[in-house]
């Protein structure tokens, strides 16, 4: 196997999720940095590979696989030892599958990657207090997703925990979780910093989003 390249910059959190799950299966990997603001993304060679031009970018010798749910699950289908990141029992991976979709229809696409995309690339600095509420509710259902369990889609560690964790780190920028309402989120976010790859993986890019967002000095609007 010839050494993987994944596409992105570390402060994307699809591109963060996707080594998250490279550093938990121990696959030798280099991070191609593409400069979005730079327009990197849209330039015919990166286009000819990704027609949707978006990070994160996986190739994989002649494969070229975008969108880091189809990333996370094609590295554990082709690479991992055991099914336990994405498990083969239909309603086990029901679970893992209702969590990807829900952290690509809501979580990050509905209220993440809009509002960070208005304050970064679009220079607003007023966001509605509307969409914080929107954040509000997934934290409440994430809360619920959790119930009894130690990670989001049950009692072991599955990709939605890491796409859960790219997102709901930067979601933090905007709402804070409250311990009183969210202690089941806090908790299981203590769970995934103790995995020894977290802070390379996902830990220094959210702090370099969270940085470059807070540079922005934006204020919440009623």
């Amino acid at each position: 196997m010839g050494k993987l390249l994944i596409y992105g910059l570390e402060a994307s959190p699809p591109t963060r999720a996707c080594l998250l799950t490279l550093k938990a299966l121990e696959l030798p990997y280099d991070l191609v940095p593409v400069n979005i603001p730079a327009g990197e993304h849209l330039l015919p060679e990166f286009r000819q590979k990704n027609p949707q031009h978006t990070v994160p970018l996986l190739e994989d010798e002649a494969a070229y696989i975008w969108d880091s749910h189809a990333i996370m699950a094609y590295l554990v289908g082709k690479y991992a030892a055991n099914d336990a990141l994405y498990p083969t029992d239909c309603r086990q991976r029901a679970i893992v599958d209702q969590r990807l979709h829900f952290d690509s229809g809501l979580m990050f696409t509905g209220a993440l990657r809009p509002i960070t995309r208005s304050v970064l690339f679009l220079g607003e600095t007023a966001i509605e207090q509307s969409r914080i509420d929107a954040v509000a509710e997934i934290y409440d259902l994430v809360e619920l997703f959790l119930g009894d369990n130690d990670f989001v889609a049950g009692n072991e560690l599955t990709i939605a925990d890491f796409s859960f964790v790219s997102s709901i780190s930067c979601l933090a920028v905007y709402l804070e979780l409250d311990p009183v309402k969210y202690p089941k989120i806090l908790a299981w976010l203590e769970r995934l910093k103790e995995l020894p790859y977290y802070e390379e993986a996902n830990g220094v890019g959210a702090a370099q989003l969270e940085a470059m967002l807070k540079s922005k000095n934006f204020t919440i609007v009623t």
